[in-house]
């Protein structure tokens, strides 16, 4: 049995994780907002399932939650931060105010998280700290650049965290989900007003499929989790774990765009290095 932390487990991704790791027999300690929601969770399974009240924006909150279960309750083995949200808007639409915010809970809520864990993890030169990004922390759309600006940054937060904890036994790794019939693009999605008709013709349609999509997208939640504990018990486990065929697709394709772009260039690229040809030593 394994004690696992997860953050925002009141629905969605995070619920299912939570699930599926008490079905299989794990104790798990899950953030919520609410005390509903608490009592809610607890009753999952009681003495195994945890509720913690937490805002993962408040940073001595999270700090303070951790150090709580690993005195109560114990050690923590695997981190899931999942908390967060997503913001649908045109970028020039959306307000700074709402671009801060998306980047509190979806890049800082998750960076206050592992740092609480890391240290008792390092202590025990043993760990796995996982993040939820997205397919779009490794492939963007139009109208979401909040969220996907957002996920590209926790991509670059896992690879270097990664780089560094791997000679303490600890394993990094990034949850990269495609479409789940989760409420992510029902009411959990903060929506951007339209402002400028430019955009009405490019945009409009995007975001009526988008709700329309609502409920019927391609994953399944709880084949999502059970990914998830897969790899729990594995000695090397991926950095990256794509979920879904969709996923799978869009992320090949932008990659391969982008390399795309990288070779096609390469000539200029190569035009600003000094001729002598010395180097130094970097990443």
């Amino acid at each position: 049995m394994k004690t696992i932390f997860i953050t925002g487990v009141s629905s969605g991704l995070g619920r299912a994780f939570a699930a599926e790791a008490l079905a299989a027999g794990h104790r798990v300690v899950g953030s919520v907002r609410r005390p509903h929601d608490a009592e809610s969770f607890t009753s999952m399974a009681p003495g195994r399932a945890h509720a913690r009240l937490l805002d993962v924006t408040d940073d001595a909150a999270v700090f303070q939650t951790v150090d709580e279960i690993e005195t109560t309750i114990g050690p923590i083995d695997v981190l899931i931060a999942n908390a967060g949200y997503g913001v649908e808007g045109i970028f020039e639409e959306t307000a700074l105010s709402q671009l801060r915010a998306q980047f509190a809970a979806n890049v800082f809520g998750v960076a206050a998280s592992l740092q609480a864990v890391l240290p008792y993890m390092r202590q025990r030169r043993a760990g796995h700290l996982m993040a939820v990004t997205s397919m779009g922390g490794l492939m963007a759309v139009a109208g979401m650049s909040a969220y996907c600006a957002s996920k590209f940054a926790v991509e670059g937060l896992l690879e270097s965290i990664g780089k560094e904890v791997a000679s303490f036994g600890i394993h990094v790794t990034a949850i990269e989900p495609g479409s789940f019939r989760t409420d992510w693009a029902g009411r959990s999605m903060a929506r951007a007003e339209r402002s400028i008709p430019d955009y009405d013709d490019s945009f409009n349609p995007i975001r009526e499929a988008r709700i329309r999509a609502d409920g019927h997208q391609l994953g399944d939640p709880v084949k999502a989790a059970r990914a998830v504990l897969a790899i729990l018990n594995e000695n090397k486990p991926p950095a990256h774990l794509v979920l879904g065929s969709d996923a799978l697709r869009l992320i090949g394709d932008a990659r391969a765009a982008v390399d795309k772009d990288i070779y096609l260039w390469e000539t200029l690229s190569r035009t600003t290095d000094f001729p002598d040809g010395a180097q130094i030593a970097s990443a």
